[in-house]
């Protein structure tokens, strides 16, 4: 929770504080306080030649991106979408409309078939009243406001957009960004928040398809051989995931988990009485492979070993 109101503050502040932005007016970025620019316009004016204009690209624009790019495959092919599940502002809006969204409709999605029962897996009660619609579509609206707003800094003068803003003197430009992005983002987090990270997010695609390329990767264990105990569940680990995932599938149809352990916790508090422990963790090495089976079926020829087995 922490690091992800720490990272939301971050992708708010970035721009403010010079972080990193892309500012149109000067045409080239800006990284943490400075100018960060391929030296083009040098070469264009005879001030260095191309060999030097080859470098300043691959030096400023290759190896930075390859340096990011890279270490987020190499984090995502070990221990999948962590990014996602622990740091992304995206998600943090995904699961507090979620919850809020739960309170008032029993669902965490508009989309979702049937509602929720009305407890959490520690067993306590949650209480589903319509008011909660009174909270629910403002902070839609808020979000998709806020995030319209802070892109918009992403790409113009921080200083100008929030006095114009304050000043209600928009430019018509801004207006119009404002205007299309906050009714594009409000249907986004309104109807199709968690579709989004799974389907049209380039950056969570990616990292699941590095992810799914490790068979060894971390990954959300199901003690399949143990399946009986699950009756007396109510498929709480189904009903935490914000992702509107199955944790119990193999990770072929788990291949948008963001990593975020909720369903772990939901085994946890279901099963704390069970003193063979719960039928979810996370496996890794050679156990994740029975995960990285075609079908459950396939899987069992691989079980996964309690705790208690392993020493």
């Amino acid at each position: 929770m922490l690091a992800q109101c720490g990272f939301f503050l971050l992708f708010i502040l970035a721009p403010v504080l010079d972080i990193f932005r892309l500012d149109l007016t000067v045409k080239h970025f800006i990284l943490f306080g400075f100018d960060w620019t391929l030296g083009l316009d040098d070469f264009a004016a005879g001030k260095i030649g191309a060999g030097q204009a080859a470098l300043n690209i691959i030096w400023r624009g290759f190896l930075p991106i390859l340096a990011v790019g890279g270490t987020l495959i190499w984090v995502s092919w070990k221990w999948g979408r962590l990014y996602c599940g622990w740091l992304c502002p995206h998600f943090s809006v995904v699961e507090t409309i979620n919850n809020t969204l739960r309170r008032a409709i029993g669902k965490q999605s508009l989309w979702d078939k049937k509602p929720i029962p009305a407890r959490n897996p520690d067993g306590s009660p949650v209480q589903y009243d319509a008011i909660w619609w009174l909270a629910v579509l403002p902070l839609v609206i808020g979000f998709a406001f806020l995030w319209a707003l802070v892109l918009l800094t992403y790409l113009l003068p921080p200083a100008e957009v929030y006095a114009n803003l304050w000043h209600g003197t928009l430019t018509r430009n801004q207006t119009i960004f404002l205007t299309a992005g906050s009714i594009a983002l409000f249907v986004e987090f309104m109807f199709a928040r968690h579709l989004f990270c799974r389907y049209a997010c380039a950056i969570g695609l990616f990292q699941s398809l590095a992810w799914m390329g490790n068979k060894k990767a971390m990954v959300v264990g199901f003690q399949r051989q143990r399946a009986a105990d699950c009756a007396s569940c109510y498929s709480a680990c189904d009903h935490v995931c914000p992702m509107r995932l199955n944790p119990r599938n193999v990770k072929r149809l788990m291949f948008a988990c963001v990593q975020c352990g909720q369903c772990l916790d939901a085994c946890n508090h279901t099963q704390d009485a069970n003193p063979q422990g719960p039928l979810l963790r996370w496996v890794h090495e050679s156990t994740a492979e029975s995960e990285a089976a075609f079908n459950a079926r396939a899987a069992r020829v691989i079980p996964i070993k309690p705790e208690s087995e392993k020493h």
